[in-house]
């Protein structure tokens, strides 16, 4: 298998860094992460976890890739609006979702609308916030390999919440 491994022996200690700018800089956030994984016992080989950056306007991607998973960030205006993960089978959540309010449960679209007077948003319903997200707000996929199985997943979107403090996280009743 190339690349997760379970490593019943912890290196040195590392120290995590913090940066203000950790949105803007993925591949910081990335190695940081390994370093994470490793203390949890996993080595993240470079090979297994991608980066794709959709700026403002983004168009959604059309599918996930085959063999990944990923966890997906959502910024505007320098500040995390939300962080989610899906497994391979998840093209829906991964695709469309987030981009319309009625779509699912618990979406971006969704949460935007209820946190459109404290965000500042004005002129946003639930017939354009899709269109508003994709030409207003950045997005950054972590892409993993489907090998390194969902628990190295649920890590990297624990890691990614923890760091980047999403704004729009779960449920209200969860905040």
């Amino acid at each position: 298998m190339g690349g997760c491994l379970i490593d019943h022996h912890l290196g040195s200690s590392h120290y995590i860094r913090l940066q203000q700018d950790m949105l803007t800089d993925p591949q910081a956030l990335i190695e940081d992460f390994r370093r994470v994984a490793e203390i949890a016992g996993v080595s993240v080989a470079s090979n297994v976890l991608l980066v794709e950056r959709l700026l403002a306007p983004h168009k959604p991607p059309s599918s996930l890739p085959r063999g990944k998973m990923a966890v997906y960030v959502f910024e505007w205006k320098g500040q995390c609006l939300k962080v989610g993960k899906v497994g391979p089978n998840s093209q829906a959540r991964y695709t469309s979702q987030h981009y319309g309010p009625s779509s699912s449960n618990s979406n971006l679209a969704k949460s935007v609308l209820a946190g459109r007077d404290e965000l500042g948003i004005s002129g946003v319903s639930e017939s354009n916030v899709g269109a508003w997200i994709k030409t207003n707000v950045d997005r950054t996929n972590y892409l993993l390999n489907t090998e390194c199985g969902i628990s190295v997943l649920t890590l990297l979107e624990s890691f990614l919440q923890c760091r980047l403090r999403p704004r729009f996280e779960g449920f209200e009743s969860q905040r």
